[in-house]
């Protein structure tokens, strides 16, 4: 079963792309070459963007990759497949990675169970901030400038081989 979704670095330092390049084509199966440009969020540092195609898990695996240099803010996402919920990885330097499931048109979604523990084992003061971490509120304010800062940018459009 396909999946599909993108790849979204935000900011890598320079010396840092190639080896960015190098691991989505092992993760791929496929040369990749992408198209870098300024992160003016981040000066100094580059971003670049891609649609890939893959097996379902592909955008976990993607992530896993990038995770290996901890320098990178990068946001990587899986549409939902047949029998296959949606996911989106943030990961941003000072928070590390987050994942959650995501619906049809990109909502994270909690499970009844995550939010029943929720309700059960955390005092109602610090409930608001649990359901925050779910959401990755914390990651998506950390990200937004840089993703402000790509619009306009070139994408790339990547499939797996095999």
């Amino acid at each position: 079963m396909n999946a599909r979704g993108v790849v979204f670095v935000h900011s890598s330092p320079t010396a840092v792309c190639p080896h960015v390049e190098w691991a989505i084509s092992g993760v791929l199966g496929t040369k990749v070459s992408l198209h870098w440009s300024p992160q003016p969020a981040a000066p100094g540092q580059l971003r670049a963007e891609c649609s890939w195609t893959g097996p379902a898990g592909s955008g976990g695996a993607l992530a896993g990759a990038l995770r290996a240099w901890p320098m990178l803010r990068f946001e990587v996402t899986e549409e939902p497949s047949p029998g296959v919920d949606g996911e989106r990885f943030c990961h941003v330097p000072t928070l590390g990675l987050w994942s959650g499931r995501t619906s049809a048109n990109g909502d994270i979604v909690v499970g009844e169970d995550r939010l029943r523990s929720l309700l059960e084992e955390v005092p109602a003061s610090r409930l608001a901030g649990r359901v925050h971490e779910l959401l990755g509120s914390a990651w998506d304010d950390a990200l937004e400038p840089f993703r402000l800062a790509g619009d306009g940018a070139a994408g790339t459009l990547l499939h797996r081989v095999g």
